[in-house]
């Protein structure tokens, strides 16, 4: 069946203009019981990372923050934190234009290892004299902010 080329140029603008729109994420950083913080090794880049995701379609924060957490890192969600920043510069991802908004959260040693073992490599909670010096997809200097107590948003 072909298409006219009328909507397929209709279909395109619509995707132009519905793709460029920036993507809502939330990331943790999560603490186990004792007090080290746990990251995720991506598959895509090979470095670690805070744990989190997308928001899915009919999905609050809230309920997308567990499962996350158990999704990428084989943790329980304890408690959710404060609000520690929100992230909105378009280089920090080189995926998508994504507004992440970071949260504190205590978590359960992990349960379980992740969902998807091509996504996420590793997961490893860091003493914080311990973690990594840089982490992926624009995080080191959010986790730096976050663990300094600095609340910062852009």
């Amino acid at each position: 069946m072909r298409v006219p080329k009328a909507v397929w140029g209709l279909v395109k603008e619509t995707a132009r203009h519905l793709l460029r729109r920036p993507v809502v994420g939330l990331v943790a950083v999560a603490r186990d019981p004792q007090g080290r913080v746990v990251l995720i090794r991506r598959g895509d880049t090979g470095e670690w990372c805070l744990p989190g995701g997308t928001l899915e379609w009919g999905e609050t924060l809230r309920t997308m923050l567990p499962r996350e957490l158990m999704e990428e890192a084989g943790v329980e969600l304890l408690e959710a934190g404060e609000l520690l920043g929100v992230y909105s510069g378009p280089e920090r991802d080189p995926r998508f234009h994504a507004v992440t908004m970071v949260v504190a959260a205590k978590v359960s040693a992990p349960l379980r290892p992740p969902m998807n073992p091509l996504e996420i490599l590793e997961v490893r909670a860091f003493e914080p004299g311990t973690l990594p010096k840089s982490l992926s997809h624009g995080m080191t200097d959010v986790l730096e902010r976050a663990l300094s107590g600095t609340t910062h948003w852009e």
